[in-house]
């Protein structure tokens, strides 16, 4: 008898064992001597049909197009960019996010510390200065980007 009352299972509903000796889940290092088979999608193959493209999908989906222009081309000059050079909250963020990182893993600061230890208020001081060195890119729904610096963009 056990806790749980299994004496009163209807019949045909025994207990599952465990099967220790299912299939691998892991393929084994070849022997020496032994070549190993290159399987689709593990890098080993030196055909571009496994490519994954990250990013942009839209760039995915027009991989092989004849009228695709490269990543340079699709740039705005600066003179001809349309946002505007406010630097909105979400940025804000990730700037200050990213370089209050680099000054944790001790990026060199760009600003007098006056006796400030946390990277983040030394990162909020290096913003209010406009002394970090970091560029802000805005994609465009076309697959065209701007770039802002961060001393260009307006708090």
């Amino acid at each position: 008898m056990s806790d749980f009352g299994d004496d009163d299972a209807p019949e045909g509903l025994e207990e599952m064992a465990f099967d220790e000796d299912q299939d691998e889940y892991y393929e084994p290092e070849p022997e020496p001597g032994e070549e190993r088979q290159n399987a689709p999608g593990d890098g080993g193959d030196d055909s571009n049909d496994h490519v994954i493209a990250s990013g942009d999908p839209n760039a995915t989906a027009n991989h092989g197009k004849g009228n695709e222009k490269s990543h340079k081309d699709k740039k705005i000059p600066n003179d001809q960019r349309t946002t505007t050079p406010f630097m909105t909250k979400y940025e804000k963020a990730r700037i200050l996010g990213t370089r209050a990182l680099q000054i944790s893993m001790n990026a060199p600061v760009l600003v007098d510390l006056e006796g400030e230890t946390d990277p983040l208020q030394i990162a909020i001081k290096e913003l209010r200065e406009k002394k970090i060195p970091l560029v802000v890119r805005r994609y465009m729904p076309d697959g065209y980007y701007e770039d802002w610096t961060c001393e260009e963009l307006l708090q």
